[in-house]
């Protein structure tokens, strides 16, 4: 996928994050956010993938299934979903390792925990 549709595909992916803050609000668990999301981009025709497992391969050998990803969204753009009160960074560093391990080159870590979601929506790129 070319840079633009990655982008335009990003702001339907934060449209459709708003649209599920707006009707939950902040303060539910992160399954609650996951499945109403998913929901919503079915409603959008948008394609995806939960809880896709990431094999880690270390000096060629692969060691299995050691992450998962929350949502993959039309094969290209991974979320990583959150209700915390802080983001810490070792949450971006998920998302970072993430992309590097799949070779994707943008995701998304959101947390649905915040007044406005604007506040819980950070782009992350990898050789964007």
């Amino acid at each position: 996928m070319q840079k633009n549709e990655l982008n335009d595909l990003g702001s339907i992916i934060l449209d459709a994050c708003i649209t599920v803050h707006r009707e939950l609000g902040p303060g539910l668990l992160e399954s609650a956010y996951t499945r109403t999301l998913i929901r919503e981009f079915e409603l959008r025709h948008i394609g995806i993938k939960k809880q896709v497992p990431v094999e880690l391969v270390y000096k060629e050998t692969p060691l299995g299934k050691v992450y998962v990803i929350d949502i993959l969204v039309e094969d290209e753009i991974i979320l990583e979903i959150k209700s915390v009160e802080t983001i810490l960074p070792i949450f971006i560093f998920q998302v970072i390792t993430y992309l590097k391990i799949t070779d994707n080159k943008l995701g998304y870590l959101i947390n649905f925990n915040v007044p406005l979601l604007k506040d819980g929506f950070k782009r992350i790129v990898n050789n964007f």
